[in-house]
This record gives C-alpha cells, structure tokens and sequence, in this order.
C-alpha cells in the first residue's frame, strides 16, 4: 500500500531553502554567531536534515557564497558587458547589491567572521586563473588593451578594492552606482588603448568579454552543484 504523508522534496530545492535561511541569519547576526540550529529553525528542517548536505557550518557557508557568486556573474551576465571595464564595473556594481558578496568585497568580519581572510586570498572576489590572460592577450590582439609589463590583475584589484573603500575614507558616503561608474572608468583608462575600435574589434572585444564571463559562471556553477550534492551522494 501506498505511503500517505508529505510528497518527498527535492534535495536541491531543499539546499537552496536551507541556503536561504542561512544568508538571512548571517547578514543579520554574522557568520560566527550562527549555529546549526539556527539555520535549520529559520529553515524549517531537522538539524540532521542540514547535515545530509554538508558536514559541517564552514561546508554550508562555503556553498551559500559559491551560489552568491554565481548569481552575480548571472546578473552580470544579463547587462551585456563589453570590455574589462564593464566587466569589473558590473561585478562591483551587483557584488554591492549583495549584502554578503558586499562583505565578501570590503573585508567585513561582522558578517564574515573567520571567513573576512577571503577578502585577502582573492583578488577581486571572482575567480579567474588562466582564463583571464587568455581573455587579456584575445583583447590586445583586437587593439583594446595595452601591451605592457606588470600584472593587470594586480592593477583592476587596486582599483576595485580602492573605490569599494571609498565610503570608509570620505565624510559623505559615495553612491554604489557611482562606485561601479568610476571602477568601469578607471580600469578603461589603465588598460585601454584610447583608440575607437573599428566595429570587427569592438565585437570581438565583446564576445571575447562575455566569453570569459560564462567561463567562470560555468566554474562558478560546477562548484555550486558540487556543495550542492555531496551530502546527497554520500548518503
């Protein structure tokens, strides 16, 4: 005979519940002061529940800013960025939008706790690797970006990281868009040509941009599902 009861839920849509209760408590109260037992309260689940996904806080931390990130490389995705500017202009502008990718971008150890080092381990709050100068070297092909010695991802994460501080350095605090706007400017100005590209290259840049930033969703995404499912699968 048939069981009657509850329909089973699906795992995922229960992480991505639990997920949710687990940001909502960790902006309001910080990483170190939520408990297991808080999270599965909000979210309606037994505490064992929780532990059939990850085993351990740091794993669903660590899952519930993979899905942060990628949900800001998807909206980035969605206003078209064409060059590196708009690029990192748009990761700053959605990453503030964000309250924890905010923390994640300007080192708050309110809500980050122990995880404020990431601000540290990553340059800009996206993962790039060799992705990016592949990205750089397509760019100087087409005429967008300067031939020159250093590190470009050491200059775009001064900027990002300078102007992201901006509101703790000046009296009035600087609109988040006008954050983006000059983080978009600035890094146009450092590694642009200055030349008017002829549409061939203006196209090519902007493929090549969006190109890049659906390989690092594509990651972004990979890495998510695994958080996702290692608990499921080792069940």
């Amino acid at each position: 005979m048939a069981r009657v009861g509850r329909p089973p839920q699906d795992p995922v849509q229960r992480a991505h519940r639990i997920l949710d209760a687990a940001a909502e408590l960790v902006v309001r109260w910080g990483y170190d002061k939520t408990t297991i037992d808080d999270v599965a309260k909000r979210a309606g689940v037994a505490k064992g529940t929780i532990y059939l996904h990850w085993k351990t806080r740091d794993d669903l931390f660590v899952a519930l800013l993979r899905r942060e990130r990628l949900r800001v490389m998807e909206e980035m995705r969605a206003s078209g960025p064409a060059t590196p500017g708009e690029l990192f202009g748009g990761f700053v502008g959605a990453a503030l939008g964000r309250p924890l990718m905010r923390a994640v971008l300007v080192g708050d150890s309110e809500v980050l706790g122990k995880f404020s080092r990431m601000r540290r381990q990553s340059t800009t709050g996206l993962e790039l690797g060799p992705a990016f100068d592949a990205y750089i070297e397509r760019l100087i092909e087409h005429g967008a970006v300067r031939e020159q010695a250093g590190d470009n991802m050491i200059a775009i994460a001064a900027i990002v990281h300078g102007f992201v501080s901006l509101s703790d350095m000046l009296p009035e605090k600087v609109p988040d868009e006008r954050i983006a706007e000059l983080v978009t400017d600035t890094i146009e100005r450092t590694l642009g040509t200055g030349r008017n590209l002829p549409d061939d290259d203006a196209r090519a840049v902007a493929q090549a941009t969006l190109d890049l930033l659906d390989a690092m969703a594509e990651t972004a995404r990979g890495k998510l599902a695994v958080s996702l499912g290692a608990g499921e699968r080792a069940r």
